[in-house]
């Protein structure tokens, strides 16, 4: 197992990607601490678990304190902290530049971006080692490389191509405390905010689901996208220790949807 006895922070449990981290991570052996704001979410997914190997705390990122006690949770109920996986994020912004409301931007950045290094701040002191090491693994967007023309996201694109700037530079701060920071980049994958997404097209445009989907399916290389379980699986390998020699790296999850 990738993760056997480690304990794991995923952010941004929900419906989709990040349960879907917290359960690759648990199946793979690691002890999983999860944070989200929404509880009823937080008590849904850790009903999945073995109570003895789950942990959870309602957490606001934006919140220095609140991040600071999902750490201090994790370090307290299992003793140390091998890996964090940034998943929480703020995509409800729309439109680009020119109908930008900045207010909405600077809430996007605080969450997106402020919020996943305060985060990663807390989590720093204890992932630092002496030998061996550990991982932060940051969840970006292939929109921040090739903007998407289905939906309109200049915020949550722009704020996710500093957070992979902020990978580069702290890959090279912190590998001297032995802590490798990666970033996973999904394209669209199938989970229920696609499938909703196709379920709304398709009815509005009176279409079939099928129909909906191959715009987007049909540039991709790989007969069908990605799943949020495939891009969760690339998470827990780059936050495991069988990804020891990789950091500052961006590893795409998009079926060959882009390629650089």
């Amino acid at each position: 197992m990738l993760l056997q006895g480690k304990t794991v922070i995923v952010s941004g449990v929900g419906e989709g990607l990040g349960r879907e981290v917290a359960v690759a991570a648990y199946e793979q052996g690691a002890n999983v601490v999860l944070g989200a704001r929404t509880e009823k979410n937080l008590v849904k997914a850790a009903a999945e678990f073995d109570e003895a190997r789950v942990a959870w705390a309602a957490t606001d990122i934006t919140s220095e304190q609140a991040c600071r006690n999902l750490v201090d949770l994790a370090v307290g109920r299992f003793g140390a902290l091998d890996g964090l996986v940034n998943v929480a994020a703020q995509d409800q912004v729309f439109g680009g530049v020119a109908d930008a409301d900045f207010e909405d931007w600077r809430k996007t950045y605080e969450v997106n971006v402020v919020g996943t290094l305060q985060l990663s701040k807390a989590a720093i002191p204890h992932l630092a080692r002496e030998s061996g090491t550990t991982g932060i693994v940051h969840i970006l967007s292939q929109s921040m490389w090739l903007p998407a023309t289905e939906v309109k996201q200049a915020a949550y694109a722009a704020s996710k191509g500093a957070l992979l700037s902020a990978t580069y530079g702290m890959a090279k701060e912190l590998g001297p405390q032995r802590i490798r920071v990666n970033a996973v980049v999904p394209s669209w994958m199938w989970g229920p905010m696609v499938q909703g997404y196709v379920s709304w097209t398709a009815a509005s445009q009176n279409i079939s689901e099928e129909q909906a989907l191959a715009p987007i399916t049909s540039r991709m290389a790989l007969p069908e996208m990605a799943t949020d379980g495939d891009v969760a699986n690339a998470a827990v390998f780059m936050v495991s220790p069988y990804a020891a020699g990789i950091t500052g790296q961006s590893l795409a999850v998009n079926a060959g949807d882009f390629m650089r």
